[in-house]
């Protein structure tokens, strides 16, 4: 994993030393997203923040590969909200999950899920979930990507049902709920983090939140 900076690259941290911790108070949290999901992951690091959506236009660049396309997304989200924000810490993320090569929708409707989940049975599908933290206080920019694998079940016509009709996953892109219902479905999931299948990968923020010189979880409000 590398975070990125503006012309330079940053070799991810393999220790901190606490001593580096910075003197000045964390900025103002951003959370580049309304998403509930995301939302609360974000609160499990115990951290102040406000949420505010970027307003970008997310349509895919002619030729452009699902990873390509989550690492500019998950940027352009962060650098609107930045352009805006001159003291404060955004994060933003953007997702898409990959199958025989191509993106995976969602089904809007109960037949396009059958589809979709037979299609997934006994293989592979892999999510690319991209975070970027940008700190306006010290013009810095942190970028990475997490990929994670999700092995599914050979699941049958029945099973297949049985799931759509209690979960309705039809919003969802590849037919299931990781965070729910859907873990059933899976025969194994290869991650470094189980919080990026959900959308948000908490180890590598932590990362982030290292090198600004932010070590987590902060001190208690006393």
């Amino acid at each position: 994993m590398h975070l990125s900076q503006p012309n330079t690259t940053v070799e991810k941290a393999t220790s901190i030393d606490l001593g580096q911790a910075s003197t000045e108070p964390m900025p103002l949290v951003i959370l580049g997203s309304t998403s509930s999901f995301r939302e609360q992951l974000l609160k499990k690091l115990q951290l102040d923040f406000v949420q505010i959506s970027p307003d970008i236009d997310e349509t895919p660049l002619k030729d452009e590969t699902p990873k390509k396309m989550v690492h500019r997304l998950s940027l352009k989200k962060a650098q609107e909200i930045a352009n805006n924000q001159p003291n404060a810490i955004i994060i933003a993320s953007d997702q898409t999950a990959v199958f025989n090569d191509l993106p995976v929708g969602k089904p809007h409707s109960v037949e396009n899920a059958i589809k979709q989940l037979s299609d997934f049975s006994g293989h592979c599908i892999t999510f690319y979930t991209g975070l970027v933290v940008i700190n306006t206080a010290t013009q810095q920019t942190y970028q990475t990507m997490d990929i994670t694998k999700v092995h599914f079940r050979d699941l049958s016509e029945n099973v297949i049902r049985n799931y759509i009709e209690i979960e309705q996953p039809l919003n969802c892109a590849g037919s299931f709920k990781s965070e729910g219902l859907g873990i059933t479905l899976f025969n194994r999931i290869e991650s470094n983090d189980p919080n990026a299948l959900i959308g948000l990968p908490l180890i590598q923020l932590t990362d982030i939140f290292y090198q600004m010189g932010y070590p987590l979880p902060l001190q208690p409000a006393r």
